[in-house]
């Protein structure tokens, strides 16, 4: 039994251990980068905002289904203006005057008439009111437009990310095409070198000319400006990158890139669609909320009703007492019957509007078919341009070692080996440009059909 318990808890522990591992599974730098930039670029982290505002106005939306409660309160005191005279002296003191001499007292006194205005004195009317809409149709449209809107700025923010993630991807790609460029100079500079020091040599030995070490000369210069531009683009094409992920322009790249081309197969033995697209989405739930304001302004001549409650209390004199306190209850009605029939023209409007958002769902569907095909032939095109220099390389690379070879045995020209070495540097740059843009090209396609996988 020890021995099963045993064995079980080292499965369980090698389980365990082994999910840190996959979630620490490594990814190629450039997807490591489009992570970054999806998390810290200063752009998205605005479109995020207004999601954000969106979804405020959302609760907002909904928050006026629900009860409002107010304390409202007022005070008012009065001495003058229009007043109204009670003779209850004239009617009262007759009557009065007869009962002291029935009963031979003087139990009912002699009272003066009362004169009082309209304004009250030391009056205050303090009250808590609830109100709530019962029916109210602009309140149910709102809130269905208030919701539209909001995935309309979520569709927003996923165009931006993938429009950031083909940027990412191209910076990175043009930064790692400089450098190699660079690289490449730098090889090509040593080659130079070296034909100059065989043209010394030669030139030692009586074999060769001194306009030959001239010419290496230049060809030495020549490099040595090609490097600087190299360099400057380099560094350009750092800044831009950085600038993306919204890091200091002087952050250091990885530069360890694995060359994997098995997803260009992919996309050029698949079919082009478009219906990925957020764009399309988009302009759908746009094409939804026009339908809905359409559809509010046709009930303009819907009722709304809504009811309120108060409960407060009410004195002269400022006194507060029971007779002072009081509860009242009412509903409100509110039907439009005319306006100059400017509700048939909203009507009219909101219609119109309909009708132009269905022309553009149609015209950006044909505008994304086009532009997703467009970029899948240029993915060809790349792909054929990249296998090509692959063989033109294979071929300079033996055309210079013969040629360099010849060279030292005196069989060729200096001039056929300063062009055999021109021509393995300008198949080298070819080869690692038409290399970055086949990914180029990948990920150019990679957004017009919207296969990234965002989170």
């Amino acid at each position: 039994m020890k021995t099963v318990f045993t064995i079980c808890l080292i499965s369980l522990f090698q389980a365990v251990s082994s999910l840190p591992l996959k979630a620490q599974e490594k990814i190629s730098p450039v997807d490591a980068y489009v992570r970054y930039g999806l998390e810290n670029n200063l752009v998205l982290k605005q479109k995020n905002i207004t999601l954000d505002q969106a979804l405020v106005a959302l609760k907002m939306a909904n928050g006026m289904f629900s009860p409002s409660v107010t304390l409202l309160g007022n005070y008012t005191n009065g001495t003058g203006g229009r007043s109204i005279s009670f003779p209850v002296g004239d009617l009262l003191n007759p009557v009065y005057s007869t009962l002291n001499q029935l009963t031979a007292s003087q139990n009912f006194p002699t009272i003066e008439n009362v004169n009082t205005n309209f304004f009250p004195r030391d009056f205050y009317d303090v009250r808590a009111r609830t109100s709530m809409p019962l029916f109210n149709t602009d309140l149910i449209y709102n809130r269905k437009i208030k919701d539209g809107q909001v995935l309309l700025q979520e569709m927003e923010i996923r165009i931006y990310q993938r429009e950031l993630v083909r940027n990412i991807k191209t910076a990175y790609y043009n930064y790692l095409s400089a450098r190699e460029s660079l690289s490449i100079y730098e090889s090509a500079l040593e080659r130079a070198k070296e034909g100059k020091r065989v043209n010394e040599s030669l030139l030692t030995n009586g074999k060769g000319l001194p306009a030959y070490i001239l010419r290496s000369e230049s060809e030495i210069e020549t490099i040595n400006g090609q490097m600087v531009e190299a360099e400057r683009s380099t560094d350009n094409a750092k800044m831009y990158f950085n600038f993306l992920l919204n890091r200091d322009r002087s952050a250091e790249i990885e530069t360890e890139f694995v060359t994997d081309l098995s997803n260009v197969t992919t996309l050029l033995s698949g079919e082009v669609s478009t219906q990925q697209r957020e764009e399309v989405v988009q302009l759908q739930r746009a094409l939804n909320i026009n339908q809905q304001v359409v559809k509010m302004n046709k009930l303009f001549w819907s009722p709304r009703l809504s009811g309120f409650i108060d409960l407060g209390a009410q004195a002269e004199n400022l006194e507060y007492n029971r007779n002072a306190r009081y509860q009242l209850t009412g509903l409100q009605l509110e039907m439009l019957l005319f306006s100059g029939f400017n509700n048939k023209q909203k009507i009219n409007q909101s219609e119109l509007q309909v009708k132009n958002v269905e022309l553009n769902v149609q015209l950006t569907q044909q505008q994304l078919h086009l532009a997703a095909n467009v970029s899948l032939n240029t993915l060809i095109s790349a792909y054929q341009n990249y296998k090509t220099s692959l063989k033109q390389l294979e071929a300079a690379r033996s055309y210079q070692r013969l040629i360099e070879k010849g060279y030292k045995e005196g069989v060729n020209t200096f001039l056929e080996s300063v062009d055999a070495r021109n021509q393995l540097t300008g198949a080298e740059l070819l080869l690692r440009l038409n290399l970055y843009k086949v990914l180029i090209a990948e990920a150019g396609l990679e957004r017009e059909t919207a296969t990234y996988q965002l989170n």
